[in-house]
């Protein structure tokens, strides 16, 4: 790993290793074709379903339980909030550690350990903070936690995985006992935002500085939230505890035990025996046997998330825009949705959600939305525009990997467009753990022309995507570089006003969607599966950095 990973990006999920040769691809085309024929019902053989209904939220809990059992794919590597970029440890964390803001299961944000945000001047950010609250290992939270906390993000000996988010903070002081000042390079609309992230965790001084270097591995993380850091039994489960001190709402479960269950079918499995209550991030393929189960309920929620596949290299044939263009109009959008997300996914030419714009008046949405291109196939276009750039023939290679089908059957879907159109697509397949590299490492891109990615907003704002085509940015891969987009990228952040800021990220989108640096294909939901009970979790992806466990608890 060369830098640190980026915090927005959605990781591939780690699953059991294996492969999926381009041999073995034949089968899979002939299942996406199959699957984009029969339309079954919502228990229908592929697994997947076909009426899917978002939800903030499932049923309130009607009282308080001992304990609850949830799987998660992976064991976190570390909970240290720094570095708390991926799925396993922000499921886990964020109902350790508060951050200064709070992102809510509607995906709206208000005031978390801090009881005010002001903004005085367009380079100044004041946080006043909530009197009494006080850390799992005893102390009340002051300023100098908070300073000592977000410095933390900034030090290179941390390589924080938020650092890019602090890029325009010039200082973080102490201006009274419980307020913080943050002073700003320039006006940044998004570090507010990214204080309802792990990019705004407050953790005790006192017990991060006396962990050193074991923070976050062993010991108690030193934090405010419903639930304080219980027994890790390393290689099996994390236990939390519910905390008894919690300045809010308290936790309804005594107890929430984390199992990590990396098997796809063996996670199933345990939630349809009751071995397990729920979890988030269901396989595609389960949907349909766990709706069909009766043990308990399938829920699906906003994830802020598009499928793309990403244009890792333009010194070859995906140089030319029109190869891209052709490779966009040639994609089976609508078999993958039903074979590769269990057909709960809506097909779309937007790299952004119709969620991230929430803020956004008609117009803007108009400007944003409409005149981008076709999501439907269009294969003899395809094959004209390849045929004037002079590609016909030419070789790109996708990489693919068996961390799920979701990864794997997109790669498989771009080979089909890829060959129905002259071009020579070639699989390269990539163990799981090694597909992680592709996100940080420029090493392991090499040779590689696009590879499927999922990503997730962090913060209910589209810029937070479109950033990634600005010059340098941490996730453009091509190196694209477009000085009057840059201008755009720059005249966004610094607008704080949603509306007038959303007016320039229309523009935004209109300009990347001409590109197809990245390749739209699917907004894909969040998934969550509850037996009969329990109740309360959030549906959305908010359960990253909100503590959702706390609402978990009898639903009878």
């Amino acid at each position: 790993m060369t830098t640190p990973p980026p915090r927005t990006a959605r990781r591939p999920r780690r699953r059991p290793a294996g492969t999926r040769t381009a041999a073995a691809a034949t089968a899979v085309l002939s299942s996406l074709a199959l699957l984009a024929a029969c339309a079954g019902p919502p228990k229908d053989r592929s697994g997947g379903v076909t009426d899917v209904k978002l939800s903030a939220s499932t049923p309130e809990a009607k009282g308080e339980i001992d304990s609850f059992t949830w799987a998660v794919y992976a064991e976190p590597p570390t909970l240290d909030y720094t570095v708390a970029f991926d799925y396993p440890q922000n499921t886990v964390l964020s109902n350790v550690c508060e951050s200064l803001m709070r992102w809510n299961p509607d995906l709206t944000t208000e005031p978390g350990l801090a009881r005010k945000a002001s903004n005085p001047d367009p380079t100044t950010w004041v946080y006043d903070l909530r009197p009494g609250v006080r850390f799992h290992g005893g102390g009340e939270m002051t300023a100098d936690d908070v300073v000592f906390s977000l410095g933390r993000q900034t030090d290179p000996a941390n390589a924080a995985a938020w650092a890019q988010n602090f890029q325009n903070v010039e200082s973080v002081t102490k201006s009274g006992p419980l307020q913080v000042t943050v002073k700003l390079k320039k006006p940044d609309s998004q570090f507010p935002q990214y204080m309802a992230t792990a990019a705004g965790v407050v953790a005790s001084k006192a017990v991060v500085e006396a962990a050193g270097k074991d923070y976050g591995t062993t010991g108690g993380l030193g934090c405010t939230g419903p639930f304080t850091l219980g027994t890790w039994n390393k290689g099996q489960s994390i236990e939390l505890d519910r905390f008894d001190g919690y300045w809010g709402t308290r936790a309804k479960s005594k107890k929430a035990v984390f199992r990590f269950l990396t098997d796809p079918s063996a996670r199933t499995n345990a939630m349809l025996s009751g071995e397990i209550d729920g979890g988030y991030l269901i396989p595609t393929e389960s949907y349909g046997r766990l709706r069909g189960s009766g043990v308990g309920t399938l829920y699906f929620g906003e994830g802020l998330s598009t499928v793309n596949v990403n244009v890792t290299n333009t010194q070859g044939p995906l140089g030319d825009v029109r190869v891209r263009r052709a490779l966009s109009l040639a994609l089976d959008r609508t078999g993958f949705v039903k074979a590769g997300l269990g057909g709960a996914g809506t097909v779309t030419s937007s790299l952004t959600t119709r969620a991230a714009w929430a803020a956004a008046p008609e117009q803007t949405l108009k400007t944003a939305f409409d005149g981008l291109p076709p999501s439907g196939q269009d294969v003899e276009r395809a094959k004209a525009l390849v045929k004037e750039a002079g590609a016909t023939g030419k070789t790109l290679t996708v990489a693919t990997s068996s961390i799920g089908q979701d990864v794997s059957l997109l790669a498989t879907a771009v080979q089909a467009a890829g060959t129905s159109i002259g071009l020579d697509i070639r699989l390269k397949t990539i163990a799981p753990n090694a597909f992680t590299a592709l996100f940080t490492d420029p090493q392991a891109r090499e040779g590689i022309d696009m590879f499927p990615l999922t990503y997730y907003d962090s913060i209910t704002d589209p810029l937070d995507l479109l950033a990634n085509f600005k010059t340098g940015a941490y996730m453009n891969f091509a190196g694209h570089s477009d000085p009057a987009y840059d201008r755009l990228v720059d005249e966004a952040t610094a607008a704080y006003d949603p509306g007038k800021r959303l007016e320039t990220v229309a523009r935004l989108q209109r300009q990347a969607a001409e590109q197809l640096l990245w390749i739209p294909v699917a907004e894909w939901p969040t998934a969550v599966f509850l037996n009969k009970r329990i109740t309360g979790a959030p549906t959305t992806i908010s359960y990253m950095y909100h503590p959702w466990a706390a609402a978990v608890g009898a639903a009878q």
